[in-house]
């Protein structure tokens, strides 16, 4: 990470840049995406998420407080891929009515998909997310309690 990326960021008279060097816990079993997921890329998605929480702790606490909000509504990586899911399973059964019951393979794909993500953390359309940058609700969270403490420091609720 470039010195500027790093640049000892201090708010509130507190330096929090020892808490982003830090390494990341171990991903255990309640964080299998990190797990199944290739070490250069949960590293680019920690650097992103350590630029994010240098470039809002230089701004105001009303920004700072409104990326809280963003961040409350980002979607994590079981949010898209339910919803993309949802989405085929529901394209498979459509086509199957309107042009060949041979469409019903897809809602079937689809389904052992999701069965295999919830039983062992990965699935197919899993690394193509993830290189996309989608963040798991525990990525998400790390920026969204940083910045919050940033502004319990300063004496100001999100």
């Amino acid at each position: 990470m470039s010195s500027t990326a790093m640049s000892s960021p201090v708010r509130h008279g507190l330096d929090f840049s020892e808490a982003l060097l830090q390494p990341r816990p171990v991903a255990h079993e309640s964080d299998r995406v990190r797990c199944y997921t290739a070490r250069a890329i949960n590293r680019a998605i920690d650097i992103e998420t350590d630029r994010s929480i240098t470039r809002h702790a230089a701004l105001s606490d009303q920004r700072i407080s409104e990326r809280i909000g963003q961040l409350d509504q980002e979607w994590d990586i079981e949010r898209v891929l339910e919803v993309n899911a949802g989405a085929l399973g529901l394209a498979g059964v459509l086509l199957a009515h309107q042009v060949d019951r041979k469409w019903l393979i897809l809602p079937g794909v689809v389904m052992f998909f999701l069965i295999q993500h919830a039983t062992q953390g990965w699935c197919p359309p899993l690394p193509a997310l993830r290189r996309l940058g989608v963040r798991t609700r525990s990525e998400i969270d790390r920026e969204k309690y940083t910045l919050m403490s940033l502004l319990d420091a300063g004496g100001i609720s999100p």
